[in-house]
């Protein structure tokens, strides 16, 4: 067992923002700190992720999840076809939620990342959502906006079914999410590009 208390703790330091979705995410790290283990011996990220780790303004705790074995796969969060095609560029892990490392049905919280050159295409869900990037860059939109260029320390919120959709260019990103509300996978619809 590999225990995950000093990563929990080094992301409560991401979620600075004011929003009241990051002070939930900030408690509920903070509360699952000590009880976050990892059990399985799982694999490391492509070179693509280690890579955008090693650039200047990534954030310190991309060098914790670079050494960390997590049993990284795509998200299942629909089985939508179209959102699957869609999925086999993206590693995710769920920290704290129904399916995380850490039980809970009140918060969602992982890592998710994108390797470069796609498209996670427009989504709706209950829960609200904020997306804080922790390397890498990737576009954000949220309803009818256009794309916007984010890179490490920016933040994409979404409130409670608002449309939004991200995109890769030249470089794959990482970030952290939480999902604060109804956190199940239940409302979430995929209409993709």
């Amino acid at each position: 067992m590999m225990s995950l208390e000093k990563l929990f703790i080094a992301l409560v330091d991401v979620l600075d923002g004011d929003l009241d979705i990051e002070r939930a995410g900030r408690d509920a790290l903070l509360k699952a700190s000590d009880k976050a283990e990892l059990s399985a011996s799982g694999h490391h990220l492509p070179d693509e992720y280690l890579d955008i780790f090693e650039e200047p303004d990534a954030h310190p705790v991309c060098d914790l999840i670079a050494n960390t074995q997590f049993e990284w796969a795509p998200p299942t969060t629909s089985d939508d076809p179209k959102y699957i095609a869609d999925s086999t560029a993206k590693a995710h892990v769920e920290l704290i939620g129904p399916d995380g490392l850490v039980k809970s049905n009140q918060i969602r919280m992982g890592l998710y990342g994108m390797l470069a050159g796609h498209e996670y295409g427009i989504r709706t869900h209950l829960a609200e959502e904020v997306f804080v990037m922790l390397a890498g860059e990737a576009d954000w939109k949220t309803g009818t906006a256009e794309y916007k260029p984010l890179r490490a320390g920016a933040r994409s919120w979404h409130p409670s079914m608002k449309p939004h959709a991200n995109r890769t260019r030249h470089s794959a990103f990482m970030s952290v999410y939480i999902w604060q509300g109804d956190v199940s996978t239940q409302s979430y619809f995929y209409q993709g590009r």
